[in-house]
């Protein structure tokens, strides 16, 4: 009998196991995509699912010996200890081109996956069979078909005995996933509380709760009355004297004890009753709390992974840019066409594509008109104006001879400014670095290390917004006002280009800190800036050109942390005015946001519409940048706009990237057309041939070394004669960061630091005092901005009141803070 029983508990561990992990995330792309992804190295934990029989299990020990060596190429192999797997070589089917092809499958945690290697294994699994629902079938002495949601697997074992081995592993774990699926519908339906069934039952379970509870409270009364009864039968018979009379009396109480103990009895079981059920349910609950933190880790990973594979396939696109020439843009196979016997082209062959869960399409088309071709259809990207482009700035054909006149060309440079700065040292961000400067300080005063930072300051990162003035000049000549508009709406996402590869962050300015960018005989234009708040950090920044415009703006910024990436939103309006026609355009910044904050490469996107609007004609342009997405189409990064009067009739189109370029198209007309994909009719414009508004400048060679820094970038902390004593280059923790001494750096910015703190509180002191003794206290007061409203926006912003160029004219700086 006891072998008999060893041999069923055996049988029973062959079959049915542990429950495995839920099901991967089904929600919102492809099942397949997503249970592709979860079973990699690295990304999921997978939990044991088939024990194999004690047969095979040997044979594992032989392998491992170095016996049987003849069948470890197909052969399972032990997984780590505690996660029990069947891994091996197996022939699958792809199309009629390749035929079989060799593939490394692993069957684990119910889910077959397959990959063209053992090393892709860590980063890329090329698809995955749930056999819960597979149906397994064998097609002569060594094919294996699987089935599953719709799609059919031929699989070739090398021999018969290595395919019946196979068969075995995957009917027993299918067996066992079929049984977790019953327990988990039999024993957890509680997991998944959304359908009616389990609602009902939970309510059903706190009126039991509710009714146990009553219970308890009657039977608490019922023990206070005959407590009190005995204790009233026991003093009258300690008042007896005769025996004889107490008969009854040892009767009444008997009686009464007797009742008091049934009743104890009852209260106590019901409190069994209560705690057992509790204990029940509450087991229940966190199985179903623990199933849905797992869901919710198993969706993270995914998504991180995801973003991983989208940055090697974007570097790989990057590092062969002609074989985008040649993808195929449109799908291979026919709705109409024959299906072949076998699998149709898997998902690991590399000419499959896959755009589920794409983001809203643009809401109108463009049809470009050109001599040869008078209706081409294209979406609002660059991939509508892949021919006739222009390469410089001047070739504007539907431009008004205004923009394009040179009489106000801009300055030659006379000043020759530096190309580069020394060379980033190779400092390994890590725990250490970080940690070192924070033992033995209060929470709150933590430094950051200036391992996250660059050396510029934000004010300086503001001031890069002017790298392409030459489009703000260009702007002033136009004689046309929506024409001029285009331009501006190029300087807008202009302003961007610099931070695709710019990951690190600024310097926090100083409360009182200033940057000057004078370039008054090189281009026109002198820029300033200062931190005019710290909490909230703001900074104000006015530029005035001789070409004919100025510039002001607010920049407030905020931000949240969401967990693996980071949003900045800048807030505040951006002025624009131009002297001679009086146009005055206003508009905001995008969101930006810094992915892989805490694992993985950071990456920057831009997200959100700008709306750019001209006061004095009420001419509007509406600019959309689209967010990155894995299963988009779309070129990445790319930015789309309609220039429309203040009728709102659209008169010119826009398109392109924050990171490369923007092309303008003028409409000659438009009409509705069809539903899109959504159901939704969109505009169809017809469009001349677009013409190039903007180019991004390429960057200085051994850009990657200096920060990625622009040419523009390089020669913003460069030393100048005559600037305040709070400008930005005099910044000492600054200098040293560029001088490449980040250890001397870090204790001087701890010093700045600690010294503006100081300031603060004695400032916080005088308010008190001032406060105290009945007095208004003004508070710190920017030395070159004040506080006006705007009469277009009603706004109330920090505008330039003048002083500081005649200041340094007289080289007077007495004025200024001590803040270094």
């Amino acid at each position: 009998m006891e072998t008999t029983a060893g041999s069923l508990t055996v049988l029973s561990e062959c079959i049915m196991e542990a429950i495995p992990d839920p099901p991967p995330p089904r929600s919102f792309v492809r099942a397949d995509v997503l249970a592709a992804v979860l079973p990699r190295g690295g990304v999921v934990s997978l939990s044991p699912v088939v024990r194999c029989p004690p047969s095979i299990q040997h044979r594992r020990r032989m392998s491992e010996q170095g016996k049987g060596s003849a069948s470890a190429s197909a052969a399972s192999a032990p997984a780590a200890p505690g996660s029990d797997t069947y891994k091996g070589w197996l022939f699958k089917w792809t199309n009629y081109l390749k035929g079989y092809q060799r593939r490394w499958f692993v069957l684990s945690n119910g889910l077959l996956s397959y990959y063209r290697t053992q090393a892709e294994m860590a980063h890329t699994c090329r698809g995955t069979i749930n056999l819960a629902t597979a149906h397994i079938d064998t097609e002569d002495a060594c094919n294996i078909v699987l089935s599953s949601g719709g799609r059919t697997y031929h699989l070739k074992a090398s021999t018969e005995v290595e395919r019946q081995r196979w068969v075995t592993a995957l009917e027993l774990a299918k067996a066992k996933a079929i049984r977790m699926m019953n327990d988990q519908s039999d024993d957890s339906g509680d997991e998944e509380p959304t359908s009616q069934s389990d609602r009902s039952e939970i309510q059903g379970t706190l009126k039991i709760l509710v009714s146990k509870l009553d219970d308890l409270s009657t039977c608490n009364d019922l023990i206070a009355k005959h407590g009190a009864a005995l204790q009233r039968s026991l003093s009258e018979l300690e008042g007896l004297k005769i025996p004889v009379e107490g008969g009854e009396k040892f009767k009444a109480v008997n009686e009464r004890a007797t009742l008091f103990r049934i009743t104890s009895n009852a209260m106590i079981n019901a409190c069994r009753d209560f705690l057992d059920l509790a204990e029940t349910h509450s087991r229940r609950w966190q199985r179903a709390l623990q199933y849905e933190r797992e869901q919710r880790a198993h969706l993270e990973e995914t998504i991180e992974q995801l973003a991983k594979q989208h940055n090697s396939l974007e570097r790989a696109w990057r590092e062969a840019p002609t074989l985008v020439s040649s993808t195929p843009s449109a799908p291979t196979t026919n709705k109409g066409s024959e299906r072949p016997l076998k699998e149709e082209a898997s998902d690991e062959d590399e000419d499959t594509e896959f755009f589920d869960a794409m983001e809203d399409s643009p809401a109108f088309i463009t049809v470009t008109t050109t001599e040869n071709i008078q209706h081409r259809r294209s979406q609002s990207n660059l991939s509508g104006a892949s021919s006739g482009h222009p390469n410089d700035w001047n070739q504007d054909d539907h431009m008004s001879p205004g923009c394009n006149d040179v009489s106000g060309k801009e300055l030659q440079p006379r000043r020759q400014r530096r190309t580069h700065i020394p060379a980033k040292p190779n400092y390994s961000l890590n725990l250490w670095s970080i940690m070192k400067n924070c033992i033995g300080k209060e929470l709150s005063k933590i430094p950051m290390p200036v391992n996250f930072n660059e050396p510029l300051s934000m004010l300086q990162r503001l001031t890069e917004d002017l790298e392409y003035h030459e489009l703000l000049d260009k702007a002033a000549r136009c004689d046309s006002s929506l024409e001029q508009m285009c331009l501006v709406a190029a300087f807008s996402v202009s302003s961007y280009s610099t931070t695709v590869h710019r990951t690190a962050k600024p310097f926090n300015p100083l409360l009182g800190e200033t940057y000057e960018l004078d370039r008054l005989e090189e281009f026109g234009y002198r820029s300033l800036c200062e931190q005019v708040s710290h909490h909230p950090p703001a900074a104000a920044h006015h530029v005035i050109s001789q070409q004919g415009w100025t510039l002001w703006q607010e920049i407030t910024i905020a931000s949240k942390f969401r967990g693996k990436y980071l949003s900045i939103m800048p807030l505040g309006t951006i002025h624009l005015h131009f002297h001679s026609s009086g146009n005055h355009y206003v508009w905001r910044k995008v969101t930006s946001t810094v992915h892989n904050i805490i694992v993985g490469k950071l990456w920057i996107d831009q997200s959100g519409d700008i709306e750019i609007v001209n006061h004095r004609t009420k001419e509007t342009c509406q600019l959309k940048f689209s967010p990155y997405s894995y299963f988009s189409r779309d070129v990445p990064r790319k930015v789309t706009g309609v220039v429309a009067d203040s009728d709102g009739q659209a008169h010119y189109i826009l398109s392109g990237t924050w990171d490369d370029k923007m092309e303008s198209a003028k409409i000659v007309q438009s009409s509705r057309g069809g539903s899109g994909s959504e159901g939704k009719q969109k505009t169809v414009y017809q469009t001349l041939s677009p013409k190039l508004l903007w180019k991004k400048y390429p960057l200085p060679d051994n850009a990657e070394n200096m920060y990625f820094f622009s040419a523009l970038a390089l020669t913003l902390n460069e030393m100048d004669d005559g600037v305040a004593l709070t400008d930005s280059r005099l910044r000492p923790d600054q200098r040293l960061m560029e001088d490449g001494r980040w250890d001397e750096a870090n204790s001087e910015k701890q010093r700045l630091e600690e010294k503006q703190r100081a300031v603060r509180r004695r400032r916080e002191a005088e308010a008190s005092d001032a406060m105290d003794d009945g007095k208004e206290y003004e508070g710190y007061q920017p030395l070159w901005f004040h506080q006006r409203r705007n009469s277009l926006t009603g706004e109330t912003t920090f505008v330039y009141k003048g002083g500081y160029w005649e200041a340094k004219e007289r080289q007077d700086w007495n004025m200024c803070p001590d803040i270094f």
